[in-house]
């Protein structure tokens, strides 16, 4: 089941090269859960477990440059620890923007994300 705001993203599926490597990486950089539907699409798993958010699908071309998806850290060095231990390719180290910092990152299908903190 999809969460569905008003005006608010309900949804963000990602291009995959490789869904298994994807799905792994995103399971052990960020402790994200999946449900799989075949070996063709996962959804991505809401925090709260009763809903999703997105998707992997290997039936879609990754993008990196197409809107920048941002993840929200409470320590964002320790996220960044985990995306470089789970192997991914750090594009932007982390910089300091107006209220934050940040970094950016290749997944191992190509799409580029950001991951934030507000301090």
């Amino acid at each position: 089941m999809i969460s569905e705001n008003h005006h608010a993203i309900s949804y963000i599926e990602f291009g995959v090269t490789d869904p298994p490597a994807t799905q792994a990486f995103y399971e052990e950089a960020f402790g994200w859960q999946f449900n799989d539907y075949g070996p063709m699409y996962s959804g991505i798993q809401a925090a709260d477990g009763a809903s999703e958010v997105g998707g992997l699908n290997p039936n879609a071309e990754p993008s990196n440059t197409g809107p920048l998806v941002l993840i929200f850290s409470t320590d964002l060095d320790a996220t960044l620890a985990a995306v470089e231990a789970a192997g991914d390719i750090i594009v932007e180290a982390p910089y300091g923007f107006p209220g934050g910092r940040r970094f950016e990152f290749m997944d191992p299908s190509g799409n580029r994300l950001g991951v934030y903190a507000d301090q």
